[in-house]
């Protein structure tokens, strides 16, 4: 009997299972620590590799293009029109035209692109049937996998002839034509982003204005879409700069006369193309070579401007969705 009572009191303290050594279970924590630790600081090193880069891609296009301004000043860079560094007799070195039609290319886009793709992205959200959905979306990305080389060979074999036929043109290498194509290229960036911003709104907003009378169109316009602009203008942002930045395309269909544009159906030449173009037959060192380093440096302004803006709008509509 008292074997078995002792038996009874010793069995569930050899049951139970054995603690783990203090140190053992330090040394578990410090190694979570340390893995913690090291992932920070893994990510924190690639934040600040971006930044070097970003600050290095600067630092050079300045550097590098200083020269220029100083040898040419301000104003002839700036507000002239006239870019011929090869003249024999005085060369100059105006981007105002290069500026120009890079913008109005650009707006060009935009004027295709904006309409289209919010209404492609609303009719996604809120319209089509989750098959639809699931058919449409996928091509649409595909879109923004296509080559600029590709989209600008069917610029010249395609979009081309067909606007020097309406129009009576020469040829179709024009500004609408570049329009087109960056249009093209920049919608899978509105689309996406817009219909993400729509899919985000509320579902209280929506019942809310059907429960009031509002038909579903009513409540498209003046409920979903409102409510889904900042994400809506971070996306048209987003594919400006994808339309700003574009160089092949522009190089391929839009005609490359170095001249002050008057309307769309002049050719133009962006400024990406200038570089692309010139660049490699210059002498480096030379008053051409820098100054192709300006034109660099201006274009990353405005990429770096319209990004940053994107971003900055993109970052306060998800905090409001949050």
């Amino acid at each position: 009997m008292m074997a078995e009572r002792i038996s009874q009191k010793t069995m569930p303290i050899l049951n139970e299972p054995k603690a783990e050594p203090q140190t053992k279970v330090a040394s578990k924590v410090l190694w979570r620590r340390f893995k913690e630790q090291a992932i920070h600081y893994f990510f924190f090193m690639n934040g600040l590799i971006a930044v070097i880069i970003l600050v290095g891609i600067f630092s050079l296009l300045f550097t590098q293009g200083f020269p220029a301004l100083k040898a040419v000043g301000l104003g002839d860079f700036f507000l002239s029109d006239h870019w011929d560094p090869t003249s024999p007799e005085k060369e100059s070195y105006g981007i105002l035209a290069m500026v120009v039609s890079t913008l109005m290319v650009t707006f060009g886009a935009l004027v295709i692109a904006v309409p289209v793709g919010i209404a492609c992205a609303a009719y996604l959200a809120d319209v089509a049937s989750p098959r639809v959905r699931e058919i449409v979306k996928p091509v649409i990305e595909i879109l923004a996998g296509i080559p600029s080389v590709v989209v600008g060979f069917l610029g010249i074999v395609v979009t081309g002839p067909f606007i020097a036929k309406v129009f009576g043109t020469a040829n179709g290498l024009n500004a609408v034509n570049g329009s087109i194509l960056l249009a093209v290229m920049a919608l899978p960036t509105i689309i996406s982003i817009s219909e993400d911003a729509i899919v985000a709104v509320p579902q209280e907003f929506k019942s809310a204005s059907l429960a009031l009378g509002a038909n579903k169109w009513q409540t498209l316009t003046r409920v979903t879409l409102p409510a889904a602009m900042s994400g809506i203008i971070a996306a048209v942002m987003l594919g400006m700069g994808r339309a700003i930045g574009e160089t092949m395309t522009v190089l391929m269909a839009c005609g490359n006369a170095p001249a002050l544009p008057h309307s769309f159906l002049d050719p133009v030449r962006t400024m990406t193309a200038t570089i692309a173009i010139e660049l490699g037959e210059t002498v480096q060192g030379s008053l051409h070579y820098q100054s192709l380093f300006v034109i660099g440096f201006v274009l990353f302004l405005m990429t770096f401007l319209v990004n940053l803006v994107s971003d900055l709008v993109l970052h306060k509509y998800q905090r409001v969705a949050r």
